[in-house]
This record gives C-alpha cells, structure tokens and sequence, in this order.
C-alpha cells in the first residue's frame, strides 16, 4: 500500500505560501532590479497560478507517473536555489521568497522524492526525467520574459 503519496498535495500548498510571500515582499521590485527581469503583476500571477495548476496536476497524477508528478518538486530545489539562495548569498541582498524557499520549498521537494522512494517508485529514470521537467519548467517563463526583449518578437 502506498502510504507517502498525498506529500505531492503538500506541495500544493507550498507553491501558494511561497508565491505568498514573494507578493506580500514585492519579489517583482526586487527581481527587476537583482535579475533584471522586465515583469508585470500580471506575469507573476500568471506564473505562480501555473505553478500550483501543476502541482494539482502531479499530485493527481501521483506515482502512476512520479517521473511527472515529481517535476515540481524538482522545479521547487531549482527555484529556491538558483533564484533565492544564491542570489541572496551572491548580492547580499535578500530576495523576497527565500524563507519560504529554505524553509518550505527545499523541505518538500526533498520529502516528495523521499516518498517516492519509500513507496518503491523512484528509481533513476523518475530522478533523471523528474530533475530536467523541473528546470525546462523554470526555464520556460524565463526564456519567455528574455524573447519578449527580442525586436522580432516585439515587432521592431
């Protein structure tokens, strides 16, 4: 019987704290200004509502599928390390969402991946295919917010 599955709704509620406190901090100033990243509200909602449709969609699928439903997991570590962590480590300056992303992003991903494999369900392929869904998914809306600088993509 598998008995770990339902941390992937955990993981639901983790990708709303976190856009949480990325909003309630303005991580939208602050990515503009460390990442330079050109972004509106509407990006960020957009991005965030995407983000917890996705983990709804993982936990549904479960460990039918966990090199799926283990890609947000994966996007969580990518996430909070590569565009908290370091940041803050590397600027010095702190960016809105890495509590969250330390205290409950890498958390959860660790735990989900732990799940899978106490339920018999993890193996290298669900590692390796679960680890790239999660940076093409944090790379997607990055490569967006990049192509839309581009003058043929703008019309220019």
């Amino acid at each position: 019987m598998r008995t770990h599955e339902w941390v992937l709704w955990v993981a639901v509620a983790a990708a709303f704290v976190h856009a949480l406190e990325e909003h309630m901090l303005d991580w939208l100033r602050w990515a503009r200004e460390a990442l330079g990243f050109e972004l509106t509200w509407a990006d960020f909602y957009v991005v965030n509502a995407g983000v917890v449709v996705l983990a709804a969609a993982g936990a549904m699928i479960g460990w039918r599928s966990p090199e799926l439903s283990l890609a947000v997991p994966a996007l969580f570590a990518v996430n909070a390390i590569f565009f908290h962590v370091l940041p803050t480590i590397v600027q010095r300056r702190f960016s809105p969402g890495v509590f969250t992303a330390v205290v409950v992003y890498l958390p959860v991903a660790a735990w989900a991946y732990w799940a899978a494999d106490r339920d018999g369900v993890l193996d290298l392929r669900a590692v390796l295919v679960s680890a790239a869904g999660g940076v093409l998914l944090m790379a997607f809306p990055v490569a967006l917010i990049k192509l839309r600088r581009a003058p043929w993509v703008r019309g220019g």
